[in-house]
């Protein structure tokens, strides 16, 4: 293992949702140390508002592992917590923005994965924004931290193509396996004393905001495939929506179709168990649909319980 071949490191793991829990499970798997897992606290959720442990947590309980969970990664005691734990290495995966007293403790250093190939798309949603925006490529990257979000010395990076069919679901579940490779070689570098930090190119970069409402609004002026990007980008979670009447549609997955002609953007043609919509120069037929309070269904099953006419104008 890898661990066996280097010297003894204690690490420190910080994450919160399920694209951590691969890095995590990967490093002890590895063999690595790992001293104790750093999670966000548990929040409420359902409709009986039942607190939920993160995905990182159920994973530390089930290894058990030593667990903090911080309201602020800034409270005083925290970072004590931290210092006495004297770990060697921090690594973190999808977790808060820290301060320098924290990322700065360990003595290897931090170092954070990053779902996208740095310096592009810094920020919160690195894969929607590269769907969205009609990339063909992404990957991962590990970084040491500095007070600069995701600005810090390159140090591994992987890339994997985004197929035409990809959406934001399918490659966050392959990047999150990725990543788990390349923290484990990533720690291992750092430990052997072999890793190259690179600096960031800042020229190069771009920014991948977090993603709100209104960015997730479609625009049926646009072409069919920008649109059918953001769709793709957005799913499963949180979805591209728009208004039928006063009735929020979210859009799951749509296909490129015929050229519109001279029919306005956003006018529906239903035809038989199909839905298409035309857009800024071509239809795109709709194959996943949801009604605002209802589950998501395909455009048949949609249909039968959902009235859409041909000649509508979804807005």
């Amino acid at each position: 293992m890898i661990a066996d071949a280097v010297p003894a490191a204690r690490i420190l793991f910080m994450g919160t949702p399920e694209f951590a829990v691969p890095s995590l499970v990967g490093l002890l798997d590895a063999g690595y140390s790992v001293i104790g897992v750093v999670t966000g606290p548990d929040k409420p959720r359902g409709r009986g508002q039942k607190l939920t442990p993160t995905p990182v947590k159920e994973t530390a309980l089930h290894y058990n592992l030593p667990l903090l969970q911080p309201a602020s990664v800034k409270d005083p005691s925290f970072v004590e917590q931290i210092r006495a734990l004297e770990p060697d290495l921090a690594v973190v995966v999808a977790f808060r923005i820290l301060p320098r007293a924290v990322f700065s403790l360990p003595r290897l250093g931090t170092f954070n994965l990053h779902a996208s190939l740095l310096p592009k798309y810094r920020g919160a949603a690195p894969i929607n924004w590269a769907i969205i925006n009609g990339e063909t490529e992404t990957g991962v990257t590990t970084f040491f931290l500095e007070d600069r979000v995701d600005t810090g010395m390159l140090l591994l990076q992987e890339r994997i193509p985004i197929g035409p069919d990809d959406d934001a679901g399918s490659i966050h579940d392959r990047l999150a396996v990725l990543g788990a490779q390349v923290v484990c070689r990533t720690v291992d570098q750092i430990t052997r004393g072999s890793v190259r930090p690179v600096p960031q190119d800042a020229g190069r970069a771009t920014p991948a905001p977090k993603i709100f409402k209104e960015h997730c609004r479609i625009a049926w002026d646009q072409p069919a495939e920008n649109v059918r990007n953001l769709v793709r980008g957005l799913s499963p979670t949180p979805g591209a929506w728009c208004l039928h009447g006063d009735r929020l549609l979210k859009i799951f997955s749509a296909k490129v179709g015929a050229p519109c002609g001279n029919a306005s953007p956003g006018t529906l043609v239903v035809e038989g168990e199909e839905i298409s919509v035309m857009t800024g120069d071509r239809r795109l037929r709709l194959l996943e649909l949801q009604q605002e309070g209802r589950r998501r269904m395909a455009s048949s099953e949609f249909l039968r319980g959902y009235p859409l006419r041909s000649g509508e104008v979804l807005s």
